[in-house]
Order: structure tokens, then C-alpha cells, then sequence
């Protein structure tokens, strides 16, 4: 699957693509996940709640925001692959998110199992599409687009823009 075109999404997403390494799509995302849920394993217990600022949200929360994220976007991805056209797709409101998923209960361990069973469902969702397939536009109700390809590089390189933010922020 090839690097998505600048005009197929929206321009924010540009910085999270410019993340993304070279190289065959598949096996960048396959290695993307071992080095994220390494990270992610590796980050102490008393950092888990950790904030590095009022109103900002806890190493959890990044993580459930990233989870919620890839899922939403793995559907975006599924209905320009098989064509649903229909199908009514607003922005996703990522404080509404995160601010209504409770994490105090929750381990970063848990959240990480949830992350890596979505990331998995993604991973066999890309290994079984047509480059075809992978140019599908995905309109939003905004006006703005998203290519299932666009989805897929994104959605690697979010979560690299935020290992990069907690290494800079969060972790000593």
C-alpha cells in the first residue's frame, strides 16, 4: 500500500503521516505495534495516573484516547473498503472520548490488552485489501476526507506523536 497523497486527508493529519517510516506498509505497522506495546509495558506503575499538567490528560488516558481512536478510524477504513458510500461519518470529538472513559479503575496493563486486540483487528483488516481498496475516499460530515490509506499511516503515526509526547512530558 502506498503513502497517501496530501489530498487525501485532512491537512492536520499531514504531521502524524510525517512520522511514518519507510518501507512496506504491513510490516511497518506489524513493527509499530511491538515497539508501541513495548513502550507502553515499560512505563513504571506510579507513572501511570501521571499528568504533566492541570487539565491534561494521564499516560491511561493517551493510551484509551489512542485505543479509541484506531477503532473509530478502523471503521472509517471498512466502510471505504467495501464501498458503503452511505455511511455517515462525523469528526470524532477526542475530549468527549476520553473525558467519558473512565480509567481509575483500570491498569495501563488492561488498557494496553484492549489497545493491542483493536491494533490486531486492524492489521488483518490492511493485509487483505487491494491498492484499489486502499485509495477509497471516506467523506466526513464536515466536508474533509479521509483515504483508507490515509487511515492506516495515521494511525501509526499518532501513536508515535504521543510515545514522543510522553517521553518528553511525562517520564523523567
Amino acid at each position: 500500500m502506498q503513502r497517501p497523497e496530501p489530498n487525501e486527508h485532512k491537512p492536520y493529519v499531514a504531521r502524524y503521516i510525517s512520522l511514518v517510516p519507510e518501507g512496506n506498509f504491513i510490516d511497518v505497522l506489524k513493527q509499530n505495534t511491538n515497539d508501541s506495546i513495548d513502550f507502553f509495558t515499560n512505563i513504571p506503575t506510579d507513572k501511570e495516573d501521571h499528568r504533566y499538567a492541570d487539565g491534561k490528560w494521564s499516560i491511561k488516558e493517551v493510551l484509551i484516547h489512542i485505543a479509541d481512536t484506531e477503532r473509530v478510524m478502523y471503521y472509517r477504513a471498512l466502510t471505504g473498503i467495501r464501498g458503503d458510500n452511505k455511511a455517515i461519518m462525523y469528526d470524532m470529538d477526542q475530549d468527549l472520548y476520553t473525558g467519558n472513559a473512565d480509567v481509575s479503575g483500570r491498569t495501563l496493563t488492561d488498557i494496553l490488552e484492549e489497545f493491542s486486540a483493536i491494533r490486531t483487528t486492524g492489521i488483518k483488516l490492511f493485509e487483505n485489501i487491494t491498492e484499489e481498496q486502499s485509495q477509497a475516499i471516506i467523506q466526513l460530515k464536515d466536508g474533509g476526507i479521509f483515504s483508507v490509506r490515509a487511515i492506516g499511516y495515521m494511525n501509526i503515526g499518532h501513536i508515535l506523536h504521543h510515545i514522543n509526547v510522553i517521553k518528553e512530558r511525562y517520564l523523567d
